[in-house]
């Protein structure tokens, strides 16, 4: 039956040990960061501004953002810095051919891949998925990767 005298519970059924510490997904996090507007957490969609620290935001969460001025407002922590419209640019961003995303109809039953990115450097061609780091001009909003700025070196818009 159990407990009977027959058995000797062992240290580790009586005592509990630390809990194991989640870790976050690293796929999961680029996923987030350049999948979905840090302001609202919706999917990303054109116009498409970003701040000075490098996050992707939705223009009209934005602007929502800064007219809402009411006293209850919960500080958004992802947009604290952002104090006018002047503080973000309005990014250029060239479509991938590759990307099928929105193409096709949306029922649920389909895999969706995570890796292929919306939007590519129109110079290396390198997709825009958080694997490689991507930069942005302020002038002009023209968005590239680090790696077409190494070999095009020079200081103005390849546009």
């Amino acid at each position: 039956m159990g407990c009977d005298g027959g058995t000797i519970p062992k240290r580790h059924e009586l005592v509990k040990g630390p809990r194991k510490v989640e870790k976050v997904d690293k796929v999961a996090e680029l996923v987030a960061r350049w999948f979905y507007c840090a302001l609202s957490q919706e999917k990303l969609r054109r116009p498409i501004v970003a701040c000075e620290l490098g996050r992707l935001y939705n223009k009209d969460a934005i602007i929502e953002f800064l007219l809402d001025k009411s006293p209850d407002k919960t500080p958004m922590e992802s947009a604290s810095h952002i104090k006018s419209i002047k503080h973000v640019t309005e990014l250029n961003l060239v479509d991938n051919p590759a990307w099928s995303g929105e193409k096709e109809s949306i029922k649920g039953d389909k895999y969706d891949d995570l890796q292929s990115a919306r939007f590519i450097c129109p110079v290396v061609g390198l997709e825009m998925n958080g694997r490689h780091r991507f930069c942005f001009l302020r002038n002009c909003g023209c968005v590239f990767s680090e790696r077409a700025l190494k070999e095009i070196k020079s200081e103005v818009c390849h546009k």
